[in-house]
């Protein structure tokens, strides 16, 4: 009975649940860590320590081809923007609570759909255009203009969801192209070349026990990747995507029981709204003939990941098998 429950779809269900929950203990360790670490120097050492792992996920790429890009420019744009949003995502996790910053990072769903209008050539409609209203209005009730000062972790928060979103856009338009292997080395040899010029200028010796976080940090990243991977075969997208919501039960556990948060209720109402417009984008999306691409979808990772894998990459490779 047990081995029967694990190929279902509502173990998909489960296993995307365990995926973000690993997920959301990746940000506390970060927020642990940032207090006394730079950014900058957490995302060099988590992806010297993803490298062996993620080194084994291109191993198992059977193809016998160049690693040369075949679209260069693309690729170039997206490491450059998850260098930037992974590098946001660290410094706003540090800076705000974990809920406010769930709630920006929400925002994605609408953002991509935003973005794949002029990259994907994207038609959106009148009933997806007023949900993408009504989310970023969301964002206004969470930031609270006027009666909260707004900082470097706010930009920094929205700076991520922005960027994190660019980079499902442009792996949506070249993902069939590039190979897997190419579309993670890249972003990880950025990752790692520019943090190791920026980390002379920002390092603090780190106690054993500090690497070893980092190491368990990058690990938990992986694990959560390769359940989600699992979640996307057991169930259909409709199905798993939304579970990334469940994150804001999380962030609320250990941002009291960890870090004494307690958030206004505007960030809890602004987050529902934003919430309920991305799951509208999702069901718009999921009606046949809605939309020509689906990215939001076909966006199967979280933003704001400073390294991990393409889960639509892995599914691909799965599917041939």
């Amino acid at each position: 009975m047990a081995l029967q429950f694990l190929s279902t779809p509502r173990a998909g269900i489960l296993l995307a649940i365990c995926a973000f929950a690993l997920f959301s203990t990746h940000d506390v360790i970060i927020k642990q860590l940032g207090g006394s670490i730079s950014a900058f120097q957490i995302i060099f050492f988590t992806s010297l320590f993803s490298f062996p792992l993620l080194t084994l996920n291109m191993i198992s790429e059977t193809r016998e081809t160049t690693l040369r890009p075949r679209h260069p420019y693309w690729l170039a744009l997206r490491c450059g923007a998850g260098l930037i949003a992974g590098a946001c995502a660290f410094i706003a996790i540090g800076l705000l609570p974990l809920s406010e910053f769930y709630a920006y990072i929400f925002t994605s769903p609408l953002l991509i759909t935003l973005l794949a209008i002029p990259i994907l050539g994207e038609k959106v409609r009148i009933h997806r255009g007023i949900a993408i209203i009504v989310g970023l209005a969301g964002v206004l009730v969470v930031l609270r203009p006027g009666s909260t000062e707004l900082g470097l972790g706010h930009a920094a928060a929205l700076l991520a969801a922005l960027m994190g979103s660019l980079v499902s856009v442009i792996t949506r338009k070249i993902g069939r192209d590039e190979r897997g292997v190419v579309m993670i080395l890249y972003p990880m040899l950025t990752n790692l070349t520019v943090m190791a010029l920026v980390l002379p200028f920002v390092y603090v010796p780190l106690e054993l026990g500090t690497m070893g976080l980092l190491a368990v940090d990058a690990v938990l990243v992986l694990l959560a990747m390769a359940l989600l991977v699992r979640a996307y075969v057991l169930a259909d997208a409709m199905t798993v995507a939304p579970m990334q919501y469940t994150q804001i039960i999380w962030a609320t556990i250990f941002g009291i029981l960890l870090f004494q948060e307690f958030p206004e209720w505007q960030t809890y109402l602004g987050t529902a709204i934003i919430a309920l417009s991305g799951l509208y984008v999702l069901l718009r999306e999921a009606r046949s003939g809605t939309s020509e691409h689906t990215p939001v979808l076909r966006t199967r990772t979280r933003s704001g990941l400073a390294v991990a894998t393409r889960v639509s990459q892995t599914l691909r490779r799965k599917a041939k098998e």
